[in-house]
């Protein structure tokens, strides 16, 4: 005797048509978004989860998130180590509605073992390789506009022979590319000097504790962005004291501790309205499971004129 699937029984009742509206409608509304994009998740702050990698992907997908962006085995080390197998995690994603486009590749990996990464990410189904900083071993917090050239020229020749793999290559933005050099952010300086047509760009919108606001940039760089990570801070929160011990005790300048997505100061209309304008493709909510929660309820939630 055949069975049908719940959809197929919904679909062929006079009852069912009008369940099946409600299934249908509670089912967009667990996807919907306030770009028409799928929602993604960053998998580094949840790292510790990836032992059960196929738990934590069923567990996305019941939030509502359907794109994992990685980090890929190769770079990060063992506690990726769940990932290492690149036909398994794209079955695993698959299995649960979820796909993974997008990765985090160290710069040493991408420096010494390029193709392997490359063939990693093609078995995953990646067609973003993103790295984080061009910093490491490119001049440390003040490099000198020698250095931040050199760091250009080196990302410009990763990304041309990414290009000719067929994968994008993306810039997040970290330490060395919040420093300044000559009088002006580093990080403006790479978009002046990366290819554009080799490298796109990667928003961190926690970024805004140094001075860089997401809105901003979008609008500064049209069509240079194309992916966000999102995290909320309240910027009217007072900044806590260093632990004692830690060798900076006394001193000004703490981070503010991160908040759920729309409960800080971040204007995330404006946000979304420069990111529909400015080509942005992606976005991944970037904080622990308990406000990836929060944050993936609340962007569900949020309407962009």
């Amino acid at each position: 005797m055949s069975t049908l699937s719940r959809r197929e029984f919904y679909s062929k009742t006079a009852l069912g048509s009008g369940l099946a509206g409600l299934w249908l409608a509670e089912s967009a509304a667990l996807r919907a978004n306030p770009l028409g994009l799928p929602i993604g998740s960053q998998v580094y702050p949840m790292r510790a989860m990836l032992q059960d990698f196929p738990g934590l992907v069923k567990k996305m997908a019941a939030i509502g998130v359907t794109r994992l962006e990685l980090c890929s085995p190769i770079g990060y080390g063992a506690e990726f180590a769940s990932l290492a197998n690149g036909r398994e995690v794209r079955k695993i994603l698959a299995d649960q509605g979820l796909k993974a486009e997008s990765s985090h590749f160290s710069m040493a990996e991408l420096r010494k073992s390029q193709g392997k990464s490359i063939e990693w990410a093609h078995e995953v189904g990646i067609t973003q390789m993103v790295t984080a900083t061009l910093g490491d071993g490119n001049g440390g917090s003040s490099p000198t506009l020698e250095q931040v050239q050199r760091a250009a020229e080196e990302y410009n020749r990763i990304a041309a022979a990414a290009a000719r793999a067929g994968m994008q290559q993306g810039l997040h933005n970290e330490g060395f590319e919040l420093s300044m050099v000559e009088g002006q952010r580093t990080y403006d300086r790479l978009f002046d000097l990366l290819d554009p047509k080799l490298v796109q760009f990667q928003f961190q919108m926690s970024t805004i504790t140094a001075g860089l606001v997401g809105a901003e940039y979008l609008q500064k760089y049209p069509g240079r962005i194309n992916s966000l990570h999102l995290q909320d801070v309240d910027m009217n929160a007072p900044v806590p004291e260093p632990a004692a011990g830690s060798g900076t005790a006394g001193k000004r300048g703490g981070r503010r501790p991160q908040v759920a997505v729309g409960r800080g100061t971040i204007d995330w209309v404006k946000t979304f309205q420069a990111a529909k304008k400015c080509g942005v493709k992606s976005y991944y909510v970037e904080q622990n499971w308990e406000l990836t929660e929060q944050s993936v309820a609340w962007l569900k939630t949020l309407k962009v004129p």
